[in-house]
């Protein structure tokens, strides 16, 4: 097994490995270069629904996938599983969540008090072109920050909206507020620290109708706007192209991902599990 790095900010991809047969010392090695890289990628693999979510539970308990945008549970009997998909059933409805389009930088479910720890989306059909899955390591980004930025920012936290997807799509039941202030959504330190290794990282979830507790709103907006701008620099970033059998894994507490849109008549379908909190974000 090698690791070998995708990016100096972020990513590494793990050469010569079959998910569906992992020693525990080959496992401590994965969990010490997740650690490491924010995100692992792993090429060539053949995983049935059985082994994605064995693999995945082997990080930590499952998340309950949520209901998809077409109103459906998710994969029969598999209820850890989520599909991310534009293609259309026999019905005519999608058979999965966030369509062709563009999914904006985000962090997974940080609206929540508890986000998941990690996502892993594992590649079934992939379209000839777009669709690239683009990852930012935030360890990196905090450390690049200007010594004033980070001053300024010491103790704050971030309201997490949760009125939309990273699709842009509204999510159900939820009252579209404008105003961040007064958006569902919970609070959490810019900065947190990683659960196993301490390391600070930003922590900005998603950037529409995000606030900086305590500002005035312009003053909100004009921080969020610099630290955004930091984060997503070319520098602290990598883009995957995906083929079939990739599997891709992300840490959200030191990550943000989003989404190259592809043509609405070309197949996507990719399987997801994520990860459940062990803790609630806590500050650096």
């Amino acid at each position: 097994m090698e690791v070998r790095k995708l990016n100096p900010a972020v990513g590494a991809e793990i050469v010569d490995l079959d998910i569906n047969n992992i020693t525990e010392t080959e496992f401590g090695c994965l969990v010490e270069a997740w650690d490491s890289h924010g995100g692992l990628l792993f090429r060539d693999q053949r995983l049935s629904n059985d082994a994605l979510v064995d693999f995945a539970a082997r990080f930590g308990e499952l998340e309950a996938a949520p209901v998809m945008e077409n109103g459906r549970t998710p994969v029969p009997g598999y209820p850890e599983i989520y599909v991310v998909s534009n293609v259309l059933g026999t019905d005519g409805k999608p058979i999965g969540s966030l369509g062709a389009g563009e999914a904006v930088w985000h962090t997974d479910m940080s609206y929540l008090e508890n986000p998941p720890d990690a996502s892993m989306l594992y590649a079934l059909e992939v379209p000839p072109t777009g669709g690239d899955t683009w990852l930012a390591g935030m360890s990196a980004a905090y450390e690049g920050l200007p010594d004033q930025l980070k001053v300024e920012i010491r103790g704050k936290r971030i309201k997490h909206d949760g009125t939309f997807n990273s699709g842009g799509f509204k999510r159900a039941g939820v009252e579209v507020r404008e105003d961040p202030r007064e958006s569902i959504g919970a609070y959490h330190p810019i900065v947190c620290a990683h659960p196993r290794t301490g390391q600070p990282a930003l922590y900005l979830g998603r950037r529409r109708l995000a606030y900086v507790e305590g500002l005035e709103l312009a003053a909100s907006e004009a921080l969020l706007d610099q630290l955004w701008a930091h984060a997503t620099k070319p520098e602290y970033v990598f883009s995957h192209s995906w083929r079939v059998g990739d599997l891709l894994m992300w840490d959200n507490r030191a990550t943000l991902h989003r989404r190259d849109p592809f043509d609405a008549d070309a197949r996507r379908i990719m399987h997801r599990t994520q990860i459940k909190g062990a803790t609630a974000p806590l500050a650096a």
